[in-house]
């Protein structure tokens, strides 16, 4: 079978075009025509052997063979970049002040982080986990350069969404708890102390929907839920990054649990042009998510849009 050894160029094309809306505006911002653009397209169409895009009204969609490209189209330019910088010595250089959800320090941390750390090595990486509402505090206060919360209707000057991720019940992996949903006992709940965004909406959840619970277990931590859940004390409400083996996702109408909705996932910024350096960072982040949101089955937001100031 022939390999196909796909142009990074054309790549790059593919993504701006879709990170813009626009093959057009794509054309403009790489510095082409935009038939060279179209001709790139057809071209890397007819190397994936099927179609990367379809008509969406006056615009252009992708199809399912398209989202995957994307993905890994992004991880190809990402490691190029990466390989370019680190080959001219890591010019890039002073401290990021980064916050993240404890969903995502034990992947994102060690992962995303140290590749950056490695292509980076003047930079200096300050990494704060906290709950939602005090990253968006120090966002605001600018104690932090670039944060990644959850959505929570509090909006921050500088933020772009990255994708919805859906909220989901969660149990031990081995079906230890025994709940007489029947017999009208309360479910037994185990959750991060308050405030906590998940916390509220699972309490919300279960009321409207007329089902009695319980507070069996409260953490300062997750890994503290974690090992509540995994010991058949009860369920949590989370999303499914970053769920341990020894957990599992519960079906909500095997269960007889509410469906509890989706949280939006945004990068936050202190600055509405930080340094080169944040950026960097945020651009990596943006892209490991996406390809997470996507492994996951979450559809990931079709293309950053920023807020600003007034707007």
């Amino acid at each position: 079978m022939r390999r196909i050894s796909f142009d990074l160029d054309v790549l790059r094309s593919f993504v701006t075009g879709v990170e813009l809306g626009s093959f057009a505006r794509a054309a403009g911002r790489l510095d082409r025509s935009t038939s060279a653009v179209s001709a790139q397209l057809k071209k890397l169409e007819e190397q994936a052997g099927t179609p990367l895009l379809r008509r969406a009204g006056r615009g252009m969609a992708l199809t399912d063979a398209g989202e995957v490209m994307l993905g890994y189209a992004r991880r190809l330019l990402e490691l190029n970049d990466e390989a370019a910088t680190a080959l001219r010595g890591g010019e890039l250089e002073g401290g990021i002040r980064l916050g993240l959800q404890e969903d995502f320090g034990e992947t994102l941390l060690p992962e995303v982080l140290g590749r950056f750390v490695r292509a980076h090595p003047k930079v200096r990486i300050e990494a704060h986990i906290a709950r939602n509402a005090e990253l968006l505090e120090r966002i605001g206060a600018g104690r932090l350069d670039l944060a990644l919360a959850w959505e929570a209707g509090v909006h921050s000057a500088y933020a772009e969404h990255v994708g919805a991720v859906p909220m989901c019940w969660i149990g031990a992996a081995q079906d230890r708890l025994r709940w007489p949903h029947a017999g009208g006992e309360p479910l037994p709940l185990v959750m991060l102390e308050p405030p906590c965004l998940l916390r509220s909406a699972a309490i919300a959840a279960l009321d409207r929907a007329g089902i009695s619970w319980r507070m069996a277990f409260t953490s300062a931590s997750l890994a503290g839920v974690w090992a509540a859940v995994a010991a058949g004390l009860g369920v949590t409400l989370r999303t499914p990054l970053g769920l341990p083996a020894s957990l599992r996702r519960l079906d909500a109408a095997t269960a007889t649990l509410p469906v509890p909705g989706s949280l939006g996932l945004a990068l936050h910024r202190a600055e509405s042009e930080p340094a080169p350096a944040v950026m960097r960072l945020a651009s990596i982040v943006r892209n490991d998510l996406q390809e997470r949101l996507a492994a996951a089955a979450i559809r990931p937001a079709p293309a950053a849009k920023r807020r600003g100031r007034g707007k």
